[in-house]
């Protein structure tokens, strides 16, 4: 089972206590997008063997959304963070890249 921290109240939930989101730093697009720019958004997701950066929603607790990146292989969460970052913070980086050498997600090495 995933314990994983919410950033706002602190607690370390079970993950029984959460519910996951999906991709977490998505550029959404407005109406005058596109439509390769609206199909990219609705389809194209990363599904990477490794670390990922994900959404959660502390449902039976703060109900506050959070973003957690966690290794999908090992099931390690490295940390959370506010949902209102567009980008994971330094200090979460750099425990990535300490822990997992040859780190790289999206458009973040």
């Amino acid at each position: 089972m995933l314990l994983i921290n919410c950033p706002y109240c602190g607690v370390a939930a079970e993950e029984t206590e959460l519910h996951a989101g999906g991709e977490a730093h998505l550029k959404r697009f407005g109406p005058d997008s596109s439509d390769d720019d609206f199909t990219g958004y609705l389809f194209h997701r990363e599904n990477p063997k490794g670390v990922h950066f994900e959404r959660w929603r502390h449902v039976n607790g703060c109900g506050k959304w959070f973003h957690a990146a966690r290794c999908t292989n090992t099931l390690e969460v490295f940390g959370t963070y506010s949902a209102q970052t567009t980008e994971p913070p330094k200090d979460l980086l750099d425990t990535l890249r300490a822990k997992r050498p040859g780190f790289k997600w999206r458009n973040i090495a």
